[in-house]
C-alpha cells in the first residue's frame, strides 16, 4: 500500500489469499453480512489509502468501516497538502466507542500506512482483541516501510516501525504483502534471484501469515523489461496434517507513469476476491491482478486525454479513475495469467 506522500511502485501486484472465509456474504435473505475494519491514510481529493479500498469492496459486497490514520486535503506528491494525523490515543479512543455500542464484529481487518510506532502497536492490540472474539477473523496487512528507486532502497516511514513490524504486527496477520525492499527489510536477507524470493518468502510464513506476496520486484521478466515479476506464496495444513506450500507467479506489463494508490485498490480487491474464491489461489491472483490493470489502463488513457499530445500528466490528472471503473471491478475480464511454481 502506498504512503499518501510517495509515489508507488510503477506496476501492480500479486498477492494471495487467507485459508478461510470468515463469513458469507449476502447473497440470500437472511445470510450474514461480511464487515471489514480498514485502518489506513485518507485524502479528501483523489483515491488514497481507505479513499481507494472502501469503494471496491462496498461494489464486491462488503460492509466497511474506516478508522483514518491520516487525514489530508490530497496525497502529498502535490505541491501543498493540509491535514492531520491520528495518533494512538485517538485510535483508542474511536475504537472505545465502538465497543461501548457492541459493534466490534469484523470479519477481516485491512491495514496499511502509518508513521507512528505506538499507533502500530495501538493496531496490533486491537486485532488481538478482535480475534479473540472472532478466531476466525483474517488480518491482511501491508507492511509500508519503503522502496527501492533507481535500484536503491530508501525508508520512508521512521526506522523505529521495523522491530515492531517484525515483532508484533507480522506474527498475527495471516497475509502480509511486502514489496521486495519490505521482505528484505523484514527477514535481512537479499533477493536477487528467484531461488532467493522463495526463501525469503519461506521465512515470513515462519514468522507467522500463511500467506506470503512480494508485490514487486526488480528480478527479470522472462517475458522482458515491459514486464515485473511478482511472486507469492500459501501455505497451508491439509487435513491429514501435512504441511503444503504453493507458489505462484505473475508477469505483469509495466506502466509508463506514477500513481497514487494502487496497492490500496490492490490489497481491497485482494481481500474481496480471495474471500469469493477462498480455494482457487490462482482465479482469485488474476481476478486481482486483471481489475486492477484495467483501472490503471483507463486512468493513463484519460489522463494522457487531459494532458494533451507530449505533456506528462500531472498529479490531479493521474487520480484513479474508480467511478468510471467500477464494472472492471466488480467483474473482471482475466488479462494476466498466472503460473504456479
Amino acid at each position: 500500500m502506498s504512503p499518501p506522500h510517495v509515489p508507488p511502485t510503477l506496476s501492480p501486484c500479486l498477492l494471495s489469499w487467507p485459508l478461510r472465509a470468515p463469513c458469507l456474504l449476502m447473497e440470500l435473505p437472511g445470510s450474514p453480512e461480511c464487515r471489514v475494519l480498514s485502518i489506513q491514510s485518507h485524502v479528501v481529493r483523489g483515491y488514497v489509502g481507505n479513499k481507494a479500498a472502501a469503494f471496491p469492496l462496498q461494489i464486491l459486497g462488503f460492509e466497511v468501516d474506516t478508522v483514518n490514520s491520516v487525514q489530508f486535503s490530497n496525497h502529498t506528491g502535490y505541491t501543498h497538502w493540509k491535514g492531520q494525523v491520528l495518533n494512538a490515543e485517538e485510535l483508542q479512543e474511536l475504537y472505545g466507542g465502538l465497543k461501548l455500542n457492541n459493534v466490534t464484529q469484523y470479519d477481516y481487518v485491512l491495514t496499511g500506512y502509518t508513521r507512528d510506532s505506538s499507533f502500530l502497536a495501538q493496531v496490533v492490540d486491537i486485532v488481538q482483541e478482535l480475534k479473540q472474539q472472532n478466531p476466525r477473523l483474517v488480518y491482511v496487512c501491508d507492511p509500508v516501510l519503503g522502496d527501492k528507486w533507481n535500484g536503491e532502497g530508501s525508508m520512508y516511514v521512521p526506522k523505529e516501525l521495523l522491530p515492531v513490524y517484525k515483532d508484533l504486527v507480522v506474527p498475527v496477520a495471516d497475509i502480509i504483502t511486502p514489496n521486495q525492499f519490505e521482505a528484505e527489510l523484514l527477514t535481512g536477507r537479499k533477493i536477487q534471484t528467484r531461488e532467493e524470493a522463495v526463501q525469503v518468502m519461506d521465512l515470513l510464513h515462519s514468522l507467522g501469515p500463511s500467506t506470503v506476496m512480494i508485490t514487486s520486484s526488480d528480478l527479470p521478466a522472462s517475458r522482458g523489461a515491459d514486464y515485473l515479476v511478482t511472486l507469492g506464496s500459501q501455505r497451508r495444513v491439509e487435513e491429514d496434517g501435512r504441511a503444503h506450500t504453493q507458489r505462484i507467479c505473475l508477469e505483469l506489463p509495466r506502466v509508463d507513469a506514477v500513481f497514487v494508490g494502487t496497492g490500496d485498490l490492490f490489497a481491497s480487491m485482494l481481500l474481496a476476491w480471495t474471500h469469493h474464491h477462498p480455494n482457487n489461489f490462482k482465479l482469485a491472483c488474476e481476478k486481482t491482478v486483471s481489475a486492477l490493470h484495467h483501472v490503471l489502463q483507463r486512468t493513463i488513457s484519460s489522463a494522457r486525454a487531459l494532458a494533451g499530445p507530449g505533456v506528462k500528466p500531472s498529479y490531479s490528472q493521474l487520480e484513479l479513475r474508480m467511478v468510471q471503473s467500477r464494472k472492471d471491478i466488480e467483474n473482471p475480464e482475466l488479462v494476466v495469467t498466472a503460473s504456479v511454481l
